[in-house]
């Protein structure tokens, strides 16, 4: 059974760093996209950013030049590296990829648990 596990989540600083780690657990035939959502108390979910198998990017306005999405292949591991937070960005941060599992006949779509990121002085 495919499962994201994210960590990295915690309580920073406005202006200080995280990084947010998603691995893909299981038998997985092939990985298309991977990224990261979040959803601040009272608001919808929202993108943060997506990486392509192939490396290509996307990111939301709001968290553009401050933070940079990864991913490693070989691991099926994605990495978000947050900068220069700020209060804004609190929420909790969703893993999302869409994944082809061993046995199966298709790509499908996988969610992590979420991890909290808060920022605060």
């Amino acid at each position: 059974q495919v499962q994201l596990l994210e960590s990295g989540g915690g309580l920073v600083q406005p202006g200080g760093s995280l990084r947010l780690s998603c691995a893909a657990s299981g038998s997985i035939f092939s990985s298309n996209v991977m990224g990261w959502y979040r959803q601040a108390p009272g608001k919808e979910r929202e993108l943060v950013a997506t990486i392509q198998s192939g490396g290509g990017t996307t990111y939301a306005d709001s968290v553009k030049g401050r933070f940079t999405i990864s991913r490693d292949n070989a691991k099926n591991t994605a990495y978000l590296q947050m900068s220069s937070l700020k209060p804004e960005d609190t929420a909790v941060y969703y893993c999302h990829s869409i994944l082809w599992p061993a046995g199966h006949t298709t790509y499908d779509h996988y969610w992590g648990q979420g991890t909290q990121v808060t920022v605060s002085s």
